[in-house]
């Protein structure tokens, strides 16, 4: 079992203000890392800011993605990638590249990603939340927290 979770906080569409990565190699969680970043002019929708709770004076003098960028190239490339529903956390990073001029295919982590939504409820947990899964798997979350989210997408995918 050896793949990496992440899990992205967006502040406006797809421009992420936090990144968690959580890299498992043989089953065991080996590093984790987090950081807030600065999205594109620092801008936020209301609504994001109420469910994650970061605001634009937290990203201030944050690194922009294209600083934090290869940090999290080293942690994806080559690797099997897991996200809460993935198809967002992957929008998130394919369209984040595309806007900074980054090509996700020399990331060669594939268009498609393995899910724990599509995974917990093809055996029948619904709703399948990243909250809710927890709760029934008995696995600590702050939901919302980049590296949270990404720890406990982990433990999901380990334990399916």
């Amino acid at each position: 079992m050896t793949f990496t979770a992440i899990d992205f906080e967006t502040a406006t569409g797809y421009h992420p203000c936090s990144v968690g990565i959580v890299t498992v190699e043989n089953g065991i969680i080996v590093d984790e890392f987090v950081t807030l970043i600065k999205p594109h002019n620092n801008e936020y929708n209301p609504y994001t800011i109420r469910v994650h709770g970061i605001h634009p004076s937290d990203t201030i003098n944050a690194r922009t993605f294209l600083e934090v960028f290869p940090e999290i190239k080293k942690r994806l490339q080559n690797r099997v990638v897991v996200a809460h529903n993935e198809s967002f956390d992957r929008n998130v990073l394919s369209k984040t590249m595309a806007f900074y001029g980054l090509n996700y295919e020399d990331l060669n982590i594939g268009f498609r990603w393995e899910c724990t939504v599509k995974i917990y409820k093809s055996i029948g947990l619904k709703p399948a939340t990243l909250s809710e899964c927890c709760r029934v798997m008995q696995i600590e979350l702050n939901h919302h927290e980049a590296l949270s989210d990404a720890r406990a997408c982990a433990q999901l995918y380990l334990l399916r």
